[in-house]
């Protein structure tokens, strides 16, 4: 079924979590501007060492609301076998359309996680086919603006990013989210070494741009700008 009003933003994640982790302030600042933003998680990210489908729902719920997302589905893809077949180009089109949305976010297109890097392809190939008429795609056709690539990185590397989002004014509520999967980053770290890495990233990202914390993003295609008023 299709969206009342289309989403500005989607958010695209291999994992419940990956989106809370790698954008979490983007999010909230995004929301706390008026947009609509959604995140279609590709699998439920189960089986973990701490973790069950169960809890990782209640989690995902959990950080959901403490992020005030507009729209949040779970595709139910395979985790850890993910594949940008055609099937599950099909079904991603497929939610580009219904949600039809401005801006998509999906993983660093380089990763040592397979499923990271398939769900990058996989958003790359269904944004084309998300556009395609005389389709049996639910919806009509959409071409989302622009893919912005997020850093949720399991490669030892450091990211030669675009730009950073201050993230300042969020960064308490995206801890905030981030703990709500206590499963993945909280219980497994009893010193809350996890999230003093986590925030030691993001003071670096900010340390960058001139602020306290920051997100990192990319894209492969030109930018276009209308004033510098934004710019740090």
């Amino acid at each position: 079924m299709s969206l009342p009003e289309p989403l500005d933003a989607l958010v695209v994640a291999p994992h419940p979590d990956d989106a809370e982790l790698a954008l979490g302030g983007t999010i909230a600042r995004l929301l706390g501007a008026g947009w609509r933003v959604g995140v279609v998680d590709l699998t439920t990210g189960e089986p973990t060492p701490l973790g069950s489908e169960q809890t990782r729902a209640r989690e995902t719920q959990a950080a959901t609301a403490v992020l005030g997302l507009s729209w949040r589905e779970n595709l139910r893809l395979v985790n850890r076998s993910l594949v940008p077949d055609l099937e599950a180009r099909r079904l991603l089109a497929g939610v580009f359309r219904r949600t039809r949305p401005r801006w998509v976010f999906a993983p660093y297109w380089l990763d040592a996680h397979p499923d990271h890097t398939a769900a990058s392809r996989l958003v790359e190939e269904a944004r084309f086919w998300a556009k395609l008429s005389k389709s049996d795609l639910p919806g009509q056709p959409h071409y989302p603006q622009r893919i912005w690539y997020y850093y949720s990185l399991h490669l030892r590397r450091v990211p030669d990013p675009l730009l950073v989002v201050d993230i300042t004014p969020y960064w308490e509520t995206k801890l905030q989210a981030v703990s709500s999967y206590r499963s993945q980053f909280v219980d497994p770290y009893p010193q809350g070494e996890f999230l003093q890495r986590m925030e030691t990233q993001a003071r670096f990202w900010g340390q960058m741009i001139g602020t306290q914390y920051g997100e990192p993003l990319t894209t492969r295609e030109v930018l276009g700008v209308e004033d510098f008023s934004g710019l740090i």
